[in-house]
């Protein structure tokens, strides 16, 4: 009896401490399976942080389009990509902390087994399908040819570069894809899902609206499919409304706030000012939207530094305060850009309903009243000759170009990708600098990391655009 005491007493505390060095041995904080929706809120977070940023170091197409410039340290105001790295840091930012996390989300979405409905799971899949689009599409509207069909796989540590024409229509039959597979009446990622909380009608809407874009992308390059792309969009549901913006809400505490205030509040950085192109710009056409966008300057009026080169912080106008909030929205599509698209569109002779004029105005309203002015600004701004779409100067394609430069600001990246499709309007060259109005780059050029360690595909992917330099156009930039 003695014996059998002794043995259950021996095997109870084997188990209990089997147990204790199990548990121990758990890292709480570091789950090894991770649910699909983690990964995905937290892709989208970082997507729309590299969207947004104002880091130098990563993101400078504010500077680009030339809606700031900078003050005490001015390169990259004179297009110096290559001592911060920046293309680098950008290609990696998409990569590795976007691509690959969607990947790993869509991977893991069927893992879920039966506790989540096969229609979730599909709604799921076309979320993670449409960042998907999104973010290549970034890549491709900024480097051309990128790794794509070999991409994120840890085994290949050397891709080749796919064509990025390949690309655009290998991106638009998943866009499709993902559109066709929404249920509306079904739910997605729920809380994970930072942009629609699960609302699947605003999913479809945002890639409707992202096929538009595409399409137009393509119009000088392939009128035929930019038209079969930009009807079918419009037909089945584009952005209608401010109320329909892809909008991304931050925080007014860390960690989750607005990148800016991190970049320039939080680090009690000094380094930009608002940029004289866009302001003069503004103050020419008495643009009710100039007090939302930047201060006042030190004479109480608004007053840009000169681009390209260095300005006192303290005497010209500055990015506005409520840009600069902690909790300031970030936009990945909205009403304002969607209705010059149509715009364009019914120039191009596409069937899209409504005419140009009336997309246009729809277009510079919508933007008026999202930064906060009234109707009643937007019918006075219209009301004038230098803004109404009848008589202002240019042709259809400048009058766009340049009210949606406008409307675009703060998402850089957008703004100078409208400026290399139309050329328009014209921006400033950077003084002393060197440099001519042919400098301003056309794109990024290839992470230097891609040709010390993949330098076959480099330099294979090089020459198949025609030079890896800023100069370059991309297929789409055809004049």
């Amino acid at each position: 009896m003695k014996k059998i005491l002794f043995l259950l007493l021996i095997v109870g505390f084997a188990v209990s401490c089997s147990k204790d060095f199990v548990d121990l041995n758990t890292d709480k904080k570091r789950p090894s399976a991770v649910p699909p929706g983690a990964l995905f809120a937290y892709a989208t977070n970082t997507l729309v942080d590299n969207m947004t940023s104002s880091n130098v170091n990563l993101n400078i197409f504010r500077l680009l389009s030339q809606y700031w410039t900078e003050t005490t340290y001015f390169d990259e105001s004179q297009y110096d990509l290559a001592t911060r790295n920046i293309p680098a840091n950008f290609w990696n930012a998409m990569y590795r902390d976007v691509l690959k996390n969607l990947d790993e989300a869509k991977t893991l979405i069927p893992a879920q087994g039966p506790a989540v409905v096969d229609a979730v799971q599909k709604n799921q899949t076309a979320c993670v399908e449409i960042l998907n689009v999104y973010s290549y599409l970034t890549l491709v509207n900024l480097f051309g040819n990128i790794p794509y069909s070999e991409a994120l796989d840890y085994r290949n540590v050397y891709p080749k570069y796919d064509d990025a024409a390949g690309i655009y229509n290998d991106l638009v039959t998943r866009l499709d894809a993902a559109i066709a597979s929404i249920n509306t009446a079904e739910g997605g990622f729920g809380s994970s899902d930072l942009l629609y909380g699960g609302d699947m009608a605003g999913w479809k809407t945002f890639a409707n609206s992202l096929k538009l874009k595409m399409g137009m992308m393509l119009a000088d390059v392939d009128a035929g499919k930019a038209k079969t792309l930009v009807e079918a969009a419009a037909a089945a549901g584009v952005i209608a409304s401010n109320d329909e913006n892809v909008v991304f809400h931050y925080l007014a505490a860390p960690p989750n706030t607005n990148p800016i205030w991190v970049d320039l509040v939080q680090s009690g950085r000094k380094d930009f000012v608002a940029a004289n192109t866009i302001v003069d710009v503004m103050n020419g056409l008495n643009d009710p939207r100039i007090p939302l966008y930047f201060t006042e300057d030190a004479n109480g009026a608004y007053n840009g530094g000169i681009y390209g080169t260095s300005n006192n912080y303290a005497t010209y106008s500055k990015p506005d305060e409520a840009i600069t909030a902690p909790d300031f929205e970030a936009l990945l599509m909205d009403y304002a850009e969607v209705e010059f698209l149509l715009a364009e569109a019914v120039e191009r002779n596409m069937n899209v309903g409504g005419t140009a004029a009336g997309h246009y105005e729809n277009a510079i309203r919508g933007s008026i009243e999202y930064w906060g002015g009234s109707s009643a600004d937007a019918d006075a701004y219209l009301a004038q000759a230098s803004v109404a779409y009848a008589t202002a100067t240019g042709d259809w394609k400048q009058k766009i170009a340049h009210q949606k430069w406008i409307a675009l600001y703060n998402r850089g990246f957008d703004g100078w990708t409208e400026w290399r499709r139309f050329d328009y309007p014209i921006l400033n060259v950077p003084p002393d600098a060197g440099l001519t109005y042919d400098d301003i780059p056309k794109r990024f050029t290839y992470s230097v990391d891609e040709q010390t360690l993949n330098t076959d595909n480099y330099n294979s992917a090089a020459s198949a655009i025609g030079g890896d330099n800023v100069k370059t156009k991309l297929f789409w930039d055809k004049f």
